[in-house]
């Protein structure tokens, strides 16, 4: 039976570019694969075929030998000679195709090391968390944290290979160390998992008596913390190597410290600079003067309030903020946002002299209140029809 040309097969033109092959090539291994179609001899046949068209339209100096002698280029004393795959090595080397354009679709592995794939190794430790709660006053300076973290450690009695003491390591006979197997399937070379060993490669005949052959074991570990100055609420901390041990010897985890600032009663936070929220007496913001503002770290700072001052004016105070994180040292502004505070619980003298007060104040003492009402009634006039003296326009 006659091979079908390989730009059939892959279903693309003649001139397709590298990109749209390997796109074909995708959609019709994934199609055809074993594993999606079991016990299809048809579909395998076809698996077959795919693989072999891409293993030559992929490679520019093949491609170039089908396009110049079609089939004929790798048959024996053809340009290309042996087998399409390369020298006839045979289906593993179509696994190699297939796992360096799907990487680890079907359970395969990105690197084999002898005949049994690569080594699993021991696992890796889990990562922890932390939570932390700080105030921002802490933030602002920084701190330094004693903390407790539940966790598992190195087992000091295996020294964390999971063996008793004088016995030892056994390699895994069925992976010769290799933590993973080969299995074939109709044409198709797969790798997993070994299952005697789970993957580590071996495994320990007598287990150590503290650990039960884990290589770990629960404990409390008291650590200290550096909280860096300027940290924001919600920033993580990480401490590599601070997590869980891994079994049998395997790398340690992270630790991940979550940072959390709490609530002031004075002042707001916004990145590196804060807000605090100031009133002033009614007097004060009329006629002028001073007020003293608390900053951030303890001391306090004098305000000048200049004459007819407003409630939401903003002082801003250079400097008096948060430190910035990593800023060397610099630091953010301070805004004070004025309130103006209207007396309670006056007396009767104290409302006779504000009755004075009104009475004798001319045209400019409240331009706000007399340009908003002006435009009260500008806006009234307008929806009554009346022009600027009351009187309506005659029809």
């Amino acid at each position: 039976m006659s091979k079908r040309d390989y730009y059939e097969v892959l279903g693309v033109a003649k001139d397709a570019d590298a990109k749209a092959i390997k796109s074909a090539y995708r959609k019709l291994a994934m199609k055809y694969h074993p594993d999606q179609n079991p016990d299809d001899a048809e579909a395998e046949a076809k698996f077959k075929e795919v693989g072999e068209a891409y293993s030559v339209l992929s490679e520019e100096d093949k491609r170039a030998a089908y396009d110049r002698m079609g089939h004929a280029a790798f048959q024996q004393g053809g340009a290309g000679g042996g087998h399409p795959f390369g020298g006839g090595a045979g289906s593993a080397d179509f696994a190699d195709i297939f796992e360096q354009v799907f990487g680890d679709a079907f359970g395969m592995g990105g690197g084999r090391r002898g005949g049994g794939g690569r080594r699993s190794g021991p696992a890796r430790g889990s990562d922890l968390r932390y939570d932390m709660q700080i105030s921002l006053e802490e933030a602002y300076h920084g701190k330094d944290a004693n903390i407790r973290v539940p966790t598992t450690v190195t087992c000091e009695r295996c020294d964390g290979d999971g063996a008793e003491p004088g016995t030892g390591v056994t390699t895994c006979e069925t992976c010769a160390g290799a933590g993973r197997i080969r299995r074939t399937q109709g044409f198709f070379t797969m790798e997993q998992s070994c299952p005697t060993c789970g993957g580590r490669g071996s495994y320990v005949e007598t287990p150590c008596q503290e650990c039960d052959g884990a290589g770990r074991v629960r404990k409390t570990r008291d650590l200290r913390v550096q909280i860096p100055a300027g940290v924001e609420d919600g920033m993580r901390i990480r401490l590599a190597g601070e997590g869980e041990a891994g079994a049998r010897g395997g790398p340690k985890g992270d630790l991940y410290i979550f940072v959390s600032v709490g609530a002031h009663d004075l002042f707001e936070r916004d990145g590196p600079n804060l807000y605090c929220r100031a009133p002033v007496s009614m007097v004060t913001a009329a006629l002028g003067g001073e007020i003293d503002a608390p900053t951030i770290d303890g001391g306090k700072v004098k305000i000048r309030i200049p004459e007819g001052a407003q409630t939401g004016e903003r002082m801003r105070l250079r400097n008096k903020g948060m430190v910035k994180l990593n800023g060397g040292g610099a630091r953010g502004d301070m805004y004070v946002e004025l309130f103006v505070e209207t007396p309670r619980k006056m007396t009767e003298r104290q409302k006779e002299i504000l009755r004075e007060f009104c009475e004798i104040s001319g045209d400019g003492c409240n331009p706000e209140s007399d340009g908003f009402f002006n435009k009260v009634r500008r806006f009234w006039d307008d929806l009554n029809g009346e022009d600027e003296h009351g009187q309506r326009p005659e029809a």
